[in-house]
């Protein structure tokens, strides 16, 4: 049987589910470890500096990822060629479209209060750079997990399409989980940061370049931020 999807590009493979390269049991406790550690120290820099703590809050995760790869940042991040450059353009267009479509829906079933509260945020052009960083550290806080999930799937079942089909619709619940605050909606962060970064997974499936869902996400935050910017949203 086939191990890849039928979209896949099939000349790179997600790393480390099949000891490729074999990561240790501690290497995975140190790697989950550092997601908590990332927000811990944005929660500590925030107050100081918006890209600082964007930064670091990359950092943590990265470097320690990057140690455990041998530093062979080509594992999860290369050069993104033209095709994949218009893959992230049209996946950032079709995650607004998806997002426009779904705040409509909600705001017709659940009433007008679904959306992300954006008053948790100082949005300033400090704010707007330090997406650099902090959509790059929100890539690992999804893909690690991710990893994870897939090499200890794998593991049980030798199935390579049933590991990323279950690792995948596990962190899209973990990820909209963790944008729930009391200000928003539960199944607004579900089906927007959630089932919405299903636009960010196929990018990543398909490429095995994390730089796909990374522009998608950035390009998705900085026109919404920029928007509230300038006061064109709320």
């Amino acid at each position: 049987m086939e191990k890849y999807f039928n979209f896949e590009n099939k000349e790179h493979d997600i790393p480390y589910y099949n000891h490729n390269p074999r990561l240790s049991k501690s290497a995975w406790i140190v790697l989950l470890s550092t997601i908590i550690l990332s927000f811990l120290c944005y929660g500590l820099f925030e107050g100081i500096s918006e890209l600082l703590a964007s930064a670091i809050f990359c950092a943590v995760m990265l470097v320690p990822l990057m140690y455990y790869s041998n530093w062979d940042i080509s594992l999860i991040l290369r050069k993104p060629t033209k095709s994949e450059i218009k893959l992230a353009i049209l996946l950032f267009i079709g995650y607004m479209a998806y997002a426009l479509i779904m705040n409509g829906v909600m705001n017709i079933f659940l009433g007008s209060n679904t959306g992300t509260s954006s008053t948790e945020f100082v949005v300033n052009v400090e704010f707007i750079i330090s997406l650099i960083f902090s959509m790059m550290g929100e890539e690992l806080v999804k893909f690690i997990p991710f990893a994870f999930l897939m090499r200890l799937i794998y593991k049980g079942t030798n199935n390579r399409k049933l590991s990323i089909t279950i690792s995948t619709a596990i962190i899209l619940v973990f990820f909209g989980l963790i944008h729930y605050d009391f200000q928003t909606s539960i199944i607004s962060v579900l089906l927007l940061q959630g089932l919405g970064s299903t636009f960010e997974f196929y990018g990543y499936i398909k490429t095995k370049n994390l730089f796909v869902p990374y522009l998608s996400h950035i390009l998705t935050d900085a026109v919404i931020f920029t928007l509230i910017l300038f006061g064109l949203a709320v």
